[in-house]
């Protein structure tokens, strides 16, 4: 596996000025989602990463449902920059 495969969306100034904001927080937990999935499609059995991952997708999942709710505009903009999908509506 190679690391440093995903392309950042984020210029390195802007990482280091905005740690702490909703975007970025969205985009390193999508960045280890797919390393984690990489992993896994590899090692099936490996339920430790898989419980990891799933423990991702669920922050990942209220930070984006919290995003969706304070701000549209960005949350759109997000989703469509990351290409990843709208969680479904309960």
């Amino acid at each position: 596996m190679v690391k440093n495969a995903f392309i950042s969306l984020i210029s390195q100034e802007e990482k280091e000025e905005n740690r702490g904001s909703v975007e970025f927080q969205v985009f390193r937990f999508t960045n280890k989602i797919r390393r984690l999935t990489l992993h896994l499609e590899l090692h099936k059995r490996d339920f430790l990463s898989q419980r990891g991952l799933q423990k991702i997708l669920g922050k990942r999942r209220r930070i984006l449902a919290y995003l969706s709710k304070k701000n549209r505009v960005r949350y759109k903009k997000l989703i469509d920059q990351l290409d990843i999908r709208e969680p479904k509506n309960r």
